[in-house]
């Protein structure tokens, strides 16, 4: 009998250290699309459907779920770089699940589209409701200190 509790003791321990050093298993499995999930850092890396930045070009989201708002920083319409703030707003759809839809601050109006969201750990894709061509895929990121500096200025 007290060789069979070592051996159980012992193979709860090694189980239990293999599972903390596993990868994510699941790095791709879909996620809930709520405030609490993709709250964070996000960087455009596609949009257009497929369509990269050009070299020097950046969009950076911070999405916060606290009071739904979000920053974008961008040097897209404006190569200085511009800050844009607003809130955002997540609804379910019967026809096509979790959608965004936004609003930005300083009376500039609201989003021209509103987006169908897929999520998953690292990466979120917006697909505009109507227009499915437009697809703009975001990745988890650490948007850059001087990205902020410079767009505060």
């Amino acid at each position: 009998m007290k060789n069979w509790f070592k051996m159980l003791v012992v193979a709860l321990g090694a189980t239990a250290m293999v599972g903390c050093n596993e990868p994510d298993l699941f790095p791709n499995k879909k996620m809930d699309v709520t405030p609490h999930n993709i709250s964070g850092e996000w960087e455009l890396v596609t949009y257009g459907g497929g369509v990269k930045l050009a070299e020097g070009s950046y969009v950076y989201l911070d999405i916060r779920r606290q009071n739904r708002e979000f920053t974008e920083y961008q040097n897209i319409d404006n190569a200085l770089g511009t800050v844009t703030t607003g809130r955002y707003y997540i609804y379910e759809d019967a026809k096509y699940g979790a959608v965004i839809r936004g609003e930005y601050d300083n009376s500039e109006g609201d989003w021209n589209h509103r987006y169908k969201v897929t999520l998953y750990k690292d990466e979120m894709v917006w697909t505009a409701l109507d227009d499915e061509s437009e697809v703009c895929v975001y990745q988890r990121c650490e948007i850059p200190e001087e990205i902020k500096v410079e767009d505060e200025e």
